[in-house]
């Protein structure tokens, strides 16, 4: 009966966005909410400092005019997810849910959001310091005359940039991903992984992002819808998570985190942060808008963004 009634509010909001006008000015300070531009700006910067996000165009039929042609959607592919659910419910209030009483039974839980905040102000306190270090090596390495340490200081750069290639370059995550596939138990025998594909998409009704998954198991066949939930915080199974038509990608139904609380979340930590003395630029969101759904898909591994400066 919950799917029925998803699928019947999924047509109506797609009705409803077709109606709504294309959001032209900012106002992401005032609600959370993003332009087509600054989505596109959010998506540029993901990618940029996360190599196994790309940008996408998807079906020349389903384009969105609002959007560049060649950046339609983001995606990543092959994220691994070892365990289920419910393997992981109810531990350290995991699947406290605040607002329940809400219609949309809300969906971010107490525990994480606080996490959540603490790394959003820990990361612009780092930022800010890395800004203070360069600047100071900066002025060292101009008031230097001496040749040999300007030579050194060159090589500890060199030895860091390949460090940091080889923590981002895709191709060393992939083995990463394949070796833990490949990882045996005590008993010699090899865990089952499923993977997930993940698609970031912008929604013009609430002008959020939107998250949309597709799971498959260890010998990479499409899983069930009854087999993704499993994946998904039973708390937000078939409330939060709905299986809907992916906007860009034609096929059947496709797990999708919906998009009616995103700006409020956001606006939520842009304030908590704001009131910290601190700021959040657009450039950031789509950061931080994968590490607050992770409440909903807390098993599945996707979030290589913890040492990101904001």
């Amino acid at each position: 009966m919950s799917d029925l009634l998803n699928t019947v509010k999924g047509k109506a909001l797609s009705v409803a966005e077709y109606f709504t006008p294309v959001l032209k000015e900012s106002k992401f300070r005032e609600t959370g909410v993003l332009t087509p531009e600054e989505f596109v700006k959010a998506g540029d910067h993901l990618v940029h400092h996360c190599p196994s996000w790309h940008w996408a165009s998807g079906d020349a039929d389903k384009l969105k005019p609002y959007l560049p042609q060649d950046k339609q959607f983001l995606y990543t592919k092959n994220v691994p997810c070892y365990k289920r659910c419910k393997e992981i419910e109810y531990i350290d209030n995991h699947e406290k849910v605040i607002e329940t009483e809400d219609a949309d039974g809300g969906w971010v839980d107490t525990h994480h959001y606080s996490n959540l905040v603490e790394q959003v102000e820990e990361m612009t306190l780092n930022n800010k310091d890395c800004k203070e270090e360069n600047t100071n090596q900066l002025n060292k390495v101009h008031s230097s005359d001496d040749e040999d340490d300007e030579e050194e200081e060159a090589g500890d750069m060199d030895e860091f940039m390949n460090d940091e290639i080889e923590e981002s370059d895709p191709k060393v995550v992939d083995t990463k991903t394949q070796l833990s596939q490949e990882t045996e138990t005590t008993d010699n025998e090899i865990i089952p992984t499923r993977t997930y594909d993940l698609n970031i998409t912008y929604d013009k009704y609430y002008q959020t992002p939107r998250l949309w998954l597709t799971g498959y198991d260890e010998n990479q066949k499409p899983l069930t819808i009854d087999e993704m939930y499993e994946d998904i915080s039973q708390d937000h199974a078939k409330k939060t998570v709905t299986m809907e038509q992916h906007p860009h990608i034609p096929g059947g139904p496709v797990a999708s985190v919906h998009p009616c609380r995103h700006a409020e979340v956001m606006k939520k930590i842009i304030s908590t942060v704001e009131e910290g003395g601190r700021e959040l630029d657009i450039h950031v969101y789509l950061i931080i808008f994968l590490k607050f759904v992770q409440a909903v898909i807390p098993t599945i591994e996707y979030d290589y963004t913890q040492n990101i400066m904001i």
